[in-house]
């Protein structure tokens, strides 16, 4: 049961809204493609094991370990949904 402005189901609407946006960030972030023999960064050997399981790979384990510690977090958060995100 919704209140005020919001319809019935707008809270499950946005939960959902934020699960696919989610989803949408972190499969445009998969590699694709040929994977790489050596590393884009360090230049070191990919091992055919890692090759094999990860399609598109670019990154030895060092530096993709090194660039995940680096990215930063994205808010869970849906400013789509806010009415603070209406009002600008």
């Amino acid at each position: 049961m919704a209140g005020g402005w919001s319809k019935d189901g707008a809270v499950q609407e946005q939960i959902d809204s934020t699960i696919e946006d989610a989803l949408e960030r972190a499969r445009s972030e998969l590699p694709s493609g040929e994977s790489l023999g050596y590393c884009e960064e360090c230049g070191d050997l990919i091992p055919q094991a890692r090759r094999e399981a990860i399609k598109g790979v670019r990154l030895c384990i060092a530096c993709q370990s090194e660039r995940d510690k680096q990215r930063t977090t994205v808010s869970g958060y849906n400013r789509r949904g806010s009415k603070d995100s209406q009002l600008r």
